[in-house]
């Protein structure tokens, strides 16, 4: 089976993270996507530690798909330098592995 990603990103706002994680969906450069909204943010930003609700967005697809998956991803998202992170999924469900990686692969003419 393909080696598959979860991949976590985070947003300002919610509209913004819904329109990103739809147009990468629809574009088959993720297989689905999901949105919590109200996570609280700490980080170091321009010499100050900044404290923001943020939208974390939750993100599956294939690691063969992972460099365009990031570039798409900078070229949709507000933040001059989003949050990207992706980690291997070790095990999982076969049936729904099995379906991430159909909802991935291109329609068939």
């Amino acid at each position: 089976m393909t080696e598959m990603l979860v991949v976590f990103t985070t947003f300002a706002r919610e509209e913004d993270a819904a329109r990103v994680v739809r147009t990468l969906v629809e574009e088959r450069l993720a297989a689905c996507g999901n949105l919590l909204p109200g996570a609280r943010s700490l980080y170091r930003w321009q010499g100050a530690v900044a404290d923001e609700r943020e939208v974390v967005a939750i993100l599956k697809t294939r690691k063969q798909d992972w460099s365009a998956l990031l570039s798409r991803l900078h070229e949709l998202h507000p933040y001059d330098t989003p949050e990207c992170i992706a980690v291997r999924v070790a095990a999982g469900a076969p049936k729904y592995l099995a379906w991430l990686e159909q909802s991935l692969e291109p329609d068939p003419s």
